[in-house]
């Protein structure tokens, strides 16, 4: 089951199990992971990208038997199209989906980076500081979107 809208996941859910959120960099993969009420999105460490069954590895250790769903960030071009980053989304979904019952949730993932940036210099956070935690920060956030539209579907 790689991809699976956020509407089927509603009817798809168990209570009492959380949703990892993850946004797929280059050269990390932010996480964050709910808590089992699925009202708060709560940042965990970034895992350093190495090759793809490290990657996933490290992923299905941090997901562990809680976690019923990941919300992915899409990285849409501005305009809505589809880019590189995009299709290299959907790769990494498929290669999941091979070693991995857990449904991935695509979403709309533009300027969380940006949001998650001024949220952290809001908190004045050093810069350096900011560095270690955007990436966890951006999947915090999109997970948080996630989970505020799922509490309208449940």
């Amino acid at each position: 089951m790689p991809v699976m809208t956020l509407e089927a996941f509603a009817a798809y859910h168990q209570p009492g199990r959380t949703i990892a959120g993850l946004d797929l960099g280059t050269k990390t993969i932010g996480l964050a992971i709910s808590d089992r009420s699925l009202a708060f999105a709560h940042p965990r460490k970034v895992i350093t990208r190495k090759k793809f069954g490290l990657d996933a590895q490290a992923l299905l250790a941090a997901f562990g038997d809680e976690v019923e769903a990941a919300v992915i960030g899409f990285p849409l071009n501005m305009d809505g199209s589809e880019g590189p980053r995009a299709q290299a989304t959907k790769a990494f979904v498929r290669n999941m989906d091979k070693l991995t019952p857990v449904p991935f949730i695509l979403w709309d993932e533009r300027l969380s980076t940006v949001a998650a940036q001024r949220t952290l210099i809001g908190m004045d956070v050093s810069r350096a500081k900011r560095d270690e935690r955007i990436d966890s920060a951006a999947a915090a956030f999109i997970l948080q979107g996630a989970l505020d539209r799922l509490t309208a579907l449940l």
